[in-house]
């Protein structure tokens, strides 16, 4: 690692080229909000591009003046084609997706449909999985006696050591995130699932802190089920997000828990004049794919139409480049706050676009950095910054001589 600024910028500069294909400046002006604001926190929530906030007003100016002049294509509020680009996001198809309200509602449907709590099975965990995850399966443990096991962190990182001491056959599932909220740690997700497999449990990720930010290939990592929402690194907004359900798994080791008019095709009442024969007093299609298990009711039709815009615009980058792009500027602050009394949090090498670090003083630091109009999640004794798309090295340099001596 570099060890001072002159060191680490040549050190860059020889880094591969390819984000300089794209036109950063072209790409940060898609987002007006970096104008008005050093916004360090789109892990907390990302700024959204104008396009996709465009989409939502048609969508809306649909619902307020009906069809006309092109407005009824977003009746729909584009949504097949928001669930199709995240499945080609992940590797995934369109049939082994389906939308869900928020990440959590989609960690608790992979936790109902495999039944647990029950029985003898145990669920595997660890310290740096999110903090409403670790809530839900404590609550199990208190209030209905499931047997669960916390793999601890050490130095930052969740060894598979740890993971090799807790598994075993009666193992149910392995639910981690891929990256960690905390301190933007990876996990070892391919050994976690090698590990899980072997013993015959199933593995989750929480994905929202790692799509769109960082590639992801849910065979290559041998996925059973992931789950993210729209809001943060996928630059959408809340309200609406996707849940993976491997193919082989949907209605056979995942049961339907909830139920609804999303499920079925070919509605057939048999009760009245006209009706044709049938079982009474309806009958239906039941629809295949993971969104026949999954969906329940409506969804958020104004956020998918501008959940398809921001897909667009990532696929249009590419993740690789978007990775690309963040790698100097967060290596850049993982060097220099230590040196300015901010240690660092996040393991040495770690390749996602978050970092955190330990503040002494949170609330001094939160209204000097107020002051100055630069937003940063500064909570408990530490503060975690993130960079996206739109920031650039001078934000980075400004983030820095604001933030000063810890």
């Amino acid at each position: 690692m570099p060890t001072d600024r002159r060191t680490f910028l040549a050190a860059a500069a020889a880094a591969p080229l390819r984000a300089a294909q794209v036109d950063w400046s072209q790409v940060r002006a898609r987002f007006p909000w970096a104008e008005k604001q050093l916004f360090m926190n789109p892990s907390g929530w990302h700024p959204m591009p104008i396009a996709s906030v465009k989409a939502m007003q048609r969508y809306l100016d649909f619902k307020l003046n009906g069809p006309g002049d092109g407005r009824g294509e977003y009746a729909s509020g584009n949504q097949e084609t928001a669930r199709g680009l995240f499945a080609n996001l992940i590797n995934a198809g369109p049939d082994e997706i389906s939308f869900i309200p928020s990440t959590l509602v989609g960690e608790n449907l992979v936790v109902a449909g495999l039944g647990i709590p029950g029985g003898k099975r145990n669920v595997v965990i660890d310290e740096l999985h999110y903090e409403g995850s670790i809530y839900m399966y404590r609550t199990l443990q208190k209030d209905h006696g499931l047997d669960l096991r916390i793999v601890k962190h050490r130095e930052g990182r969740v060894p598979i050591e740890g993971y090799e001491k807790v598994v075993d056959k009666n193992t149910r599932l392995v639910a981690c995130s891929l990256v960690s909220y905390q301190n933007g740690y990876r996990a070892d997700v391919p050994s976690i699932a090698k590990l899980a497999h072997s013993m015959g449990a199933y593995v989750y990720c929480d994905v929202i802190q790692s799509a769109g930010a960082v590639p992801i290939d849910v065979k290559q990592l041998d996925l059973d089920f992931c789950a993210c929402s729209g809001y943060k690194w996928l630059m959408g907004d809340r309200g609406l997000g996707y849940l993976y359900v491997r193919r082989a798994l949907q209605g056979k080791v995942m049961r339907r828990t909830q139920y609804g008019d999303r499920q079925f095709d070919d509605f057939q009442y048999h009760l009245f004049p006209h009706d044709p024969p049938g079982p009474s007093p309806a009958s239906w299609k039941v629809k295949s794919g993971a969104g026949s298990f999954h969906e329940v009711g409506n969804i958020a039709n104004v956020v998918a139409a501008g959940h398809a815009e921001s897909l667009k615009l990532i696929h249009e980058i590419g993740v690789d480049r978007i990775r690309e792009h963040a790698v100097p500027l967060v290596e850049e602050l993982r060097v220099e706050l230590p040196k300015r009394g901010y240690p660092c949090l996040t393991p040495p090498g770690t390749p996602t676009p978050i970092s955190a670090f330990v503040v002494a003083k949170p609330d001094v630091l939160r209204e000097r950095l107020r002051k100055v109009n630069i937003d940063v999640k500064i909570q408990w004794n530490q503060m975690r910054a993130s960079v996206s798309v739109y920031h650039t090295p001078a934000d980075i340099d400004r983030f820095l001589e604001a933030v000063g001596r810890g």
